[in-house]
């Protein structure tokens, strides 16, 4: 599995010569199309099965109380979220980018994640600031990101009603350069991320979090890296974590519409 610092190494090889530059690129997209045909290869006899087990199901309910069933149900569910995670993290570099209203594009988001997180006893809140710069995005992508980052932060706080997670979009210049960046934080008050944990949480497969297949973080940084931005995290055990996104403002933007 490919990692951002293999293929910043790769593409610094590839750099040198012509000749580098086709052979790798040629390995690369090889490597991609094997991981593709595989995925595919094995997510279609999954889909069956699990069609099979749902069949199995509607005709006979009370198999549901043998012993196993519930365990099968759950890998099988496993494996195709895994297959799914790493048809996503495979093709996490291919972007179809276009100028995009943050300002309308993340309100809309956090619209609707709230409707959707309305049953949950987690507070969400919001602050968004009034004019946001547009950026070259892959809407589809950068909203993957976004719902993967606040899904683990209300699956990191407390199950009471002292949970809370705060999305928050603002400007700043990043240095060095002092380039205009969008800003997107997402902040919890959950467990936290204990620090020998912190290295390596944006590691593929990488995962301490029952039912986790560990390529979420991943593929989130890698997008956002596709996006010439960055995904950081901060985090204290015990009093919660925060993820930031910078991604570079198209020239001379501001979103005003």
């Amino acid at each position: 599995m490919f990692t951002t610092t293999n293929l910043d190494k790769l593409k610094q090889i590839m750099a040198e010569s012509d000749e580098h530059a086709d052979t790798i690129g040629g390995l690369i997209a090889s490597y991609k199309e094997t991981i593709s045909a595989v995925t595919h290869e094995i997510r279609n006899p999954l889909t069956l099965i699990y069609s099979s087990m749902q069949l199995i199901e509607s005709e006979h309910p009370e198999i549901q109380n043998f012993r196993h069933w519930n365990a099968l149900h759950q890998d099988v569910l496993y494996m195709m979220q895994l297959l799914t995670d790493l048809s996503g993290y495979n093709n996490g570099l291919t972007l179809h980018k276009k100028d995009l209203n943050t300002s309308a594009f993340i309100k809309q988001l956090v619209l609707s994640f709230a409707a959707s997180s309305e049953a949950s006893d987690i507070e969400f809140t919001s602050c968004i600031a009034p004019e946001l710069p547009s950026v070259q995005a892959d809407a589809s992508k950068l909203k993957e990101v976004l719902l993967n980052l606040l899904k683990n932060a209300f699956e990191a706080c407390p199950s009471d009603a002292n949970g809370s997670v705060r999305l928050k979009a603002d400007t700043i210049t990043h240095t060095p350069g002092n380039n205009i960046h969008l800003r997107i934080q997402i902040q919890d008050n959950g467990c936290g991320i204990p620090p020998e944990q912190m290295d390596v949480i944006f590691k593929p497969f990488v995962t301490f979090k029952t039912g986790g297949t560990g390529l979420g973080l991943p593929l989130s940084k890698r997008i956002v890296e596709a996006h010439g931005g960055t995904l950081t995290v901060t985090s204290e055990t015990e009093t919660g974590a925060t993820f930031t996104i910078l991604i570079p403002a198209c020239s001379d933007s501001s979103d005003t519409e």
